[in-house]
């Protein structure tokens, strides 16, 4: 009886305490590829874009712009729109991607902070991103329910090129960036302050 009370007493206290999940090796690993760029920008070129949009036709430019442990953003320039910020952040199981959208002034945009988590181990090269259940609801809210489908894929190898890649039922876009030729740095994305 004592053994089974110590035993009792033992799952107790392992079951109530938190599980340490962190992302897998392969996403730690593009997590850190990712991180080695940081403080760098890189001129990109749409290579593959089935509706095509005014929206992207200008120059674009990624800026690895400020990273942390657990965090890294990089502004997504296009043409003079300083708008677009891409957040790529560990959780504890796997990797989130989120889209933060400003104004000139630096408020937000209605349509801000939509994203997903990832859903397996992927690669160290690649990754990829469902929209999660905020950003679907966020579609729908603005009138754009096509995008609930959408899933974002980011694309590293570190010594040629990264990748921004949007799939979903009838539409593909993807942008290229050459990783082999850093680029002066842009205005800082429109919120945040000058370095």
């Amino acid at each position: 009886m004592k053994h089974l009370l110590t035993i009792t007493a033992i799952l107790s206290l392992t079951s109530s305490m938190p599980l340490q999940a962190e992302p897998a090796a392969t996403q730690q690993q593009f997590f850190t590829q990712l991180s080695a760029l940081c403080g760098k920008a890189f001129a990109g070129t749409v290579v593959v874009d089935n509706q095509p949009s005014a929206a992207f036709s200008g120059p674009m430019l990624m800026h690895v712009r400020d990273c942390s442990e657990t965090e890294i953003q990089i502004p997504f320039v296009v043409g003079d729109n300083h708008s677009r910020t891409w957040i790529i952040s560990k959780t504890g199981s796997g990797l989130r991607l989120k889209h933060q959208h400003k104004h000139q002034d630096g408020s937000d945009d209605v349509s801000t902070m939509y994203g997903g988590d990832t859903l397996d181990a992927g690669w160290a090269q690649a990754q990829s991103f469902p929209a999660d259940a905020y950003s679907k609801d966020l579609f729908i809210q603005t009138r754009t329910p096509q995008s609930v489908g959408n899933t974002w894929h980011l694309y590293l190898y570190p010594e040629e090129r990264f990748s921004y890649r949007l799939t979903r039922e009838g539409r593909e876009f993807r942008v290229d960036f050459d990783l082999t030729r850093p680029v002066a740095l842009p205005a800082p994305a429109w919120g945040f302050e000058k370095r």
